[in-house]
């Protein structure tokens, strides 16, 4: 693996009361890759973030960004990195334009310098019209694009993004998904993106690694973890919502339960999509009129599943990743 890259071994952060957040990962992203980092809240995917940005000590392991130990070499690392975390780090009272121009300064770029790159990042995050507008009139959606342009102020070679389009609407969202790949392709940027959203997972990323209560459960590409599940999913909608707990009976001999189905029941068929048939013949026979009857190809929610004996789409665990450290 290249200098740019990310290399992680044996990650454990371990928390007051034993909590183990991150329990001894072992991955690795190549330069210019797009690594997705898959879990519901609470799994460690932002712990491992902090840590691999220098802002929280591991207890174990080891881990390198861009060549340089996280605990050894933080200023170093800190230089060839740039992040855009859950929580955007930004004042109310600034415009967009202060911002770059702080941030700027801040990398050691001269005004002149700050002007140009910001300029380039404000038009490019679409941002250029609102840039002399105080922050605190920005939408969700623009301020998370404005952070997004000052992590790559001075052209980091490794861009960390936790979560980054929670709470946007599609628009934007897309746009945030369209210069990530730009910055992968165009400039070789190593991209090591959190997030709960499978769509954005298979959009953007090369690679995935799926964690779950701390530890890596699975690992590929998208395609190759759908693959290895391999059998398609049916899912049903009865009709009337009282027949819901017959339907889940009705579905149970023909395979396992499949990934969330918020209004209907869905199973992994064990028999393929030839078993459709005998399907329909079972709903008839128990009297099931059901509204909507769909195959799937495999998911990520499928591998999550797969992996974990639960869904990860329409997850609710609470966010239960920063209790307070244990005494070193």
């Amino acid at each position: 693996m290249g200098a740019e890259g990310i290399r992680v071994e044996g990650l454990e952060r371990e928390f007051k009361g034993g909590i183990r957040a991150v329990d001894g990962i072992d991955l690795e992203v190549a330069p210019g890759e797009i690594y997705g980092f898959l879990g519901p809240n609470g799994a460690g995917k932002s712990t491992t973030v902090l840590m691999l940005v220098t802002l929280l000590p591991p207890t174990g392991g080891r881990a390198t960004v861009a060549g340089f130990d996280v605990v050894k070499q933080g200023p170093q690392v800190r230089r060839m990195i740039g992040a855009a975390l859950q929580e955007a780090a930004l004042d109310d009272f600034l415009t967009g334009w202060e911002h770059m121009d702080l941030q700027g300064g801040l990398h050691g770029l001269s005004r002149k310098e700050s002007r140009a790159r910001g300029g380039e990042l404000l038009e490019r995050v679409g941002l250029v019209d609102a840039a002399d507008r105080k922050v605190g009139g920005y939408s969700g959606g623009m301020k998370r694009r404005l952070d997004l342009a000052l992590a790559l102020i001075h052209r980091p070679r490794v861009l960390f993004l936790d979560e980054p389009t929670t709470g946007l609407d599609p628009q934007s969202r897309s746009a945030l998904w369209g210069e990530v790949e730009r910055l992968a392709r165009e400039e070789g940027v190593t991209v090591f993106l959190t997030t709960q959203y499978l769509e954005e997972a298979d959009v953007l990323a090369g690679r995935v690694g799926i964690i779950d209560r701390g530890r890596i459960v699975a690992e590929g590409t998208p395609s190759a973890l759908k693959a290895e599940i391999g059998r398609v999913s049916l899912e049903a909608i009865p009709s009337r919502s009282e027949d819901r707990e017959r339907l889940r009976a009705a579905l149970a001999p023909f395979g396992k339960p499949a990934a969330h189905s918020p209004r209907g029941e869905a199973v992994r068929l064990s028999g393929g999509a030839e078993q459709l048939a005998d399907v329909v013949r079972a709903l008839d026979a128990a009297r099931i009129e059901v509204a909507e009857l769909q195959l799937h190809q495999p998911s990520l929610d499928d591998v999550f599943l797969e992996k974990t004996g639960r869904s990860l789409e329409g997850s609710d665990d609470s966010d239960a990743e920063a209790p307070e450290p244990a005494a070193a």
